[in-house]
């Protein structure tokens, strides 16, 4: 396809700011007709802008010295170095452009490091050879600026003289953008504030702590689908993300996974889907009105290898466990591989990574489906911002049994993601377990113990009247409701009661209900 590079009066519905013309990525979708969404959308005035650049509505626009020309490598070379990384759009300009225009683009600057990087990528994103000689004599580049950028372990392609240093492959490939939130995170050090606190606390009242979190977890995983399950399929559920991390994350553990969860596999198959699958609601004939689409089922099985391989080549790395649990639970469920059961696979696959990677302390599982229940909004708000979007460049129609049927090639709109917001989301979560979550849990049953043990001091009663003595106690404010007095404790003396109720008052004093 021909480069044209022109201005039109709006791009993805936003009114172009009168005065400037696309550039970089903007520029490239627009002339090339590339199918799918510009995150950050870019132009150029034909003014001096003060500082370089400004905001205006939902544009960047930069100062005209930054117009980098009208070629196709002239926009090109402007996106990699003053946009963030789009492999999605990336991939489909190297679809879109002409091989001889690439190959002139590359050598018109053979030792640059913008060519030497689009060569790098276009052969690996299109796993296709260029028509170009192995690069000559010079320094190394990074595939990924790791001043911007959290990166994998690099390997040096000779060819190109680039470090790849990507998180994933062709096949499957987040980007993570180094912020100042995720800095601020990682100064905390999560992991280590987790292992100090269980370090200090015994151990009979961790292992009670880790019990209820994982119950805590695994019932706020299924309401977070609308789903209130029997307590059988819960307690099955629970022993499966116990497990998290002890065996190797590949396809058998994937099934594996999908068979605890569903059970009866008399109408969800097992394992990746054969059929399409759809978010959203239904007309009144029963029609989908879909939200989100996921893979199209011929695709799922060469994501998900691709999946795997991110994997593979993360987890030996110095990457922090929160950005590899962030790119793989989330690529996980906007791929959306299984005909059900994805949203809770995909959390489990957080705990996957972060007991792998032995961030959390032995037998213990931070409760982060149930931040993500009481962030529902937020949850939901960055699940949509990154696939809502796509939804624009998925062609479909219904099928005869009321699902949906995918007609376009979108394999690459789940192969490439930018997924900082989904991180810092995740890190936010992780960083109330560990802060708040645990310490609260483990403050909690040190209080109701030392209360249990001053109530059988002063009246001997079995333990389950003591627990109840204490949740009824605390429900109610302080005061024993009067029901309960007539009932259950209809034997204590008047004195009796108070007297507990005041161990109930002083070990619970100063507790953080929330």
């Amino acid at each position: 396809m021909e480069f044209v590079p022109t201005t039109p009066p709006t791009f993805q519905d936003e009114v172009v700011p009168e005065g400037t013309r696309l550039v970089g990525l903007s520029a490239l979708v627009s002339a090339l007709e590339i199918k799918a969404p510009v995150r950050a959308i870019c132009c150029v005035s034909e003014k001096h802008v003060r500082d370089g650049t400004k905001s205006e509505n939902a544009w960047k626009v930069f100062d005209k010295r930054y117009w980098p020309g009208d070629s196709f490598g002239d926009h090109l070379t402007f996106a990699l170095k003053h946009e963030n990384l789009d492999l999605l759009i990336l991939k489909r300009a190297f679809d879109a452009i002409a091989t001889n225009e690439m190959e002139a683009f590359i050598k018109s600057s053979p030792t640059g490091a913008p060519s030497r990087r689009a060569w790098f990528l276009y052969e690996t994103l299109l796993g296709e050879k260029l028509d170009i000689p192995d690069a000559s004599n010079v320094a190394f580049v990074d595939a990924l600026d790791p001043k911007a950028y959290f990166t994998g372990k690099p390997k040096s392609s000779k060819r190109h003289k680039v470090r790849d240093n990507l998180l994933g492959g062709a096949a499957f490939c987040p980007v993570i953008r180094r912020t100042d939130a995720l800095e601020d995170f990682l100064s905390i050090n999560l992991g280590d504030k987790a292992q100090d606190t269980v370090g200090r606390t015994s151990n009979n009242l961790i292992t009670r702590a880790a019990s209820f979190m994982l119950l805590a977890d695994s019932r706020a995983s299924f309401e977070i689908e609308g789903e209130r399950p029997p307590r059988n399929k819960l307690e099955r559920w629970s022993k499966a993300v116990l497990q998290a991390g002890k065996n190797p994350l590949n396809q058998t553990e994937i099934y594996r996974l999908h068979r605890v969860l569903i059970g009866d596999d008399r109408f969800t198959p097992i394992g990746y889907r054969p059929d399409g699958v759809f978010l959203g609601e239904r007309d009144s004939d029963g029609n989908p009105i879909p939200e989100f689409i996921g893979a199209h089922q011929d695709d799922v099985v060469g994501l998900m290898n691709g999946f795997n391989e991110c994997n593979n080549r993360m987890r030996p790395s110095d990457l922090d466990p929160v950005l590899q649990a962030a790119a793989l639970a989330f690529g996980f469920v906007y791929i959306h591989p299984l005909e059900d059961g994805n949203g809770r696979l995909h959390r489990c696959l957080i705990h996957h990574v972060l007991a792998e990677r032995k961030m959390t302390p032995p037998g213990m599982v931070f409760p982060v489906s149930s931040v993500m229940l009481d962030q529902i909004d937020d949850y939901q708000a960055t699940l949509r911002n990154h696939s809502g979007p796509l939804m624009d460049f998925i062609e479909w129609e219904p099928t005869p049994k009321r699902n949906v049927e995918v007609l376009n090639d979108t394999a690459d709109l789940y192969r490439y993601f930018d997924c900082t917001d989904e991180t810092e989301f995740l890190f936010a979560c992780v960083r109330r377990t560990v802060e708040h979550d645990l310490p609260r849990e483990i403050d909690y049953l040190s209080r109701h113990d030392e209360a249990i043990g001053q109530i059988m001091d002063t009246v001997e009663m079995p333990d389950r009247l003591a627990e109840d003595f204490i949740m009824f106690t605390r429900q109610n404010d302080g005061s024993l409701p009067n029901r309960r007095r007539s009932d259950e404790f209809k034997a204590m003396s008047d004195d009796e009661v108070v007297t507990l109720e005041k161990i109930v008052w002083d070990a619970f004093k100063g507790f953080e209900n929330g």
